[in-house]
């Protein structure tokens, strides 16, 4: 139960401070901040362990997480979507 809440709290952080520092206006709702940041940390990871997830998954830190995150937005509005 703690580690969901603690993906909560770390998704909202992240995703936070990615719509911080992308270029131009993020138009998105709590909700998907938290999904925003949970989604880079696991790019940020996945990546990080050479794309596998399998035993010795880390965390991965919060630069990269933040990274992760702002390349979700990038790719987001390249296919047109909408937050």
């Amino acid at each position: 139960m703690f580690n969901l809440i603690g993906a909560v709290f770390s998704g909202l952080f992240i995703g936070a401070l990615a719509r911080f520092f992308y270029p131009g206006a993020v138009d998105m709702g709590w909700g998907m901040t938290i999904l925003l940041g949970i989604g880079g940390s696991l790019l940020a990871g996945f990546v990080g362990n050479g794309f596998s997830f399998g035993e010795g998954f880390n965390r991965a830190g919060c630069f990269s997480s933040v990274l992760g995150a702002a390349l979700l937005i990038f790719i987001g509005r390249q296919m047109g979507w909408h937050f």
